[in-house]
């Protein structure tokens, strides 16, 4: 079974994630891969990675291999993969199994965490990362 790749930022970002995006093509994807990662019959590898993953191809902003929405796009995103990354004790492109994920988010990440590890994230203002992380906090991944 080929690996779903999945950037680290992206790991907590599908907690919270209810259909904004930078394209309808972006959120289409994006909802393809949080259904996957809410079905608790559905455990597969993730390959974890601070690059471009499945989600970036169909946005907008993607460039050859970086992040393009802007000037310091590319820098910033990589910087969130990389707090979260450490964060859930991680190593950047090793593979591990969603359900793995989903522990070490849940014991490790709590809501108020975001407010450091997605420092300046666009998305943060909304509140709607830190209920995805408390949700899977009360174990309640399917219903984020």
């Amino acid at each position: 079974m080929k690996p779903l790749r999945l950037r680290g930022h992206h790991l907590l970002c599908v907690h919270g994630f209810r259909g904004m995006g930078y394209s309808p093509s972006f959120v289409e994807k994006m909802w393809e891969i949080v259904a996957r990662i809410r079905d608790e019959n559905d455990d597969f590898p993730i390959e974890v990675v601070a690059a471009l993953d499945e989600a970036c191809l169909v946005c907008p902003h993607h460039g050859e291999t970086t992040c393009e929405a802007g000037p310091n796009s590319d820098a910033h995103v990589r910087s969130l993969d990389g707090n979260v990354i450490r964060h859930l004790g991680l190593e950047p492109g090793n593979v591990y199994w969603k359900s793995e994920l989903i522990r070490r988010t849940a014991e490790r990440v709590k809501p108020d965490d975001l407010d450091e590890l997605c420092r300046d994230c666009s998305w943060l203002p909304y509140g709607v990362c830190k209920e995805g992380i408390a949700n899977v906090r009360r174990g309640n991944v399917a219903q984020t």
